[in-house]
């Protein structure tokens, strides 16, 4: 397991953890893990992200596919927020199904508000932000990680959200894991709607990885 991993991936129905790689992991295997990932790059674009995760690698014992992720992913410019998330409602108790209740307001200005129940919090308020967005997508990872410590510590949320084989990582930070969550939910679908209108390509794909 690694730090990340607080939530099981077998237990959300994602597949088994890969190793990930480390300081010692050559190009090929770079490559072979940015494909596994969904990624499409240019010589160039690899090489640059190569020469990021050697630099990360370095630092640290184990690169992780969300760090090789938020390589690929970071937000050299603004995506636009198709979709912003203003509130997020849950209910839940030990002898009851979870519900969640979001709203979400359009770029613009359009205020969308749905509820769903579902087989846990995090899964209710997905579907919420689904029927909302009226968005088909498929949750194909997600993992938690502390980045602050304390009983008000920040927890910092990844999801891999994909349609038609076209992946996106999205992100959220709060002190409520719940909200953190949702918050890298309504990311990741931002993202992927970005690369949809840019025709399957991030916009880092449009200017170049740097």
């Amino acid at each position: 397991k690694t730090t990340y991993e607080i939530i099981s991936p077998e237990t959300i129905g994602l597949k088994e953890s890969k190793l990930v790689l480390g300081k010692h992991s050559g190009r090929h295997a770079f490559r072979e893990k940015l494909i596994d990932l969904g990624y499409t790059l240019s010589e160039e674009q690899v090489n640059a992200a190569f020469a990021k995760f050697k630099d990360v690698a370095d630092k640290k014992k184990e690169v992780s596919d969300e760090d090789i992720r938020a390589m690929i992913e970071e937000k050299l410019i603004d995506t636009p927020e198709m979709f912003k998330l203003e509130t997020v409602y849950v209910e839940y108790g030990n002898q009851s199904v979870p519900s969640a209740k979001v709203r979400l307001v359009t770029i613009d200005g359009k205020v969308l508000e749905e509820e769903a129940s579902g087989n846990g919090s995090v899964d209710a308020i997905y579907m919420a932000i689904d029927k909302a967005s009226r968005e088909d997508v498929e949750l194909t990872d997600y993992s938690i990680k502390s980045v602050t410590h304390g009983k008000d510590a920040l927890g910092e949320v990844h999801v891999v959200l994909t349609q038609d084989d076209m992946p996106a990582l999205g992100r959220g930070v709060s002190t409520d894991i719940l909200e953190a969550s949702a918050r890298a939910y309504v990311d990741a679908l931002n993202r992927l709607i970005d690369k949809r209108k840019l025709g399957g390509s991030s916009r880092h794909d449009k200017i170049g990885l740097i």
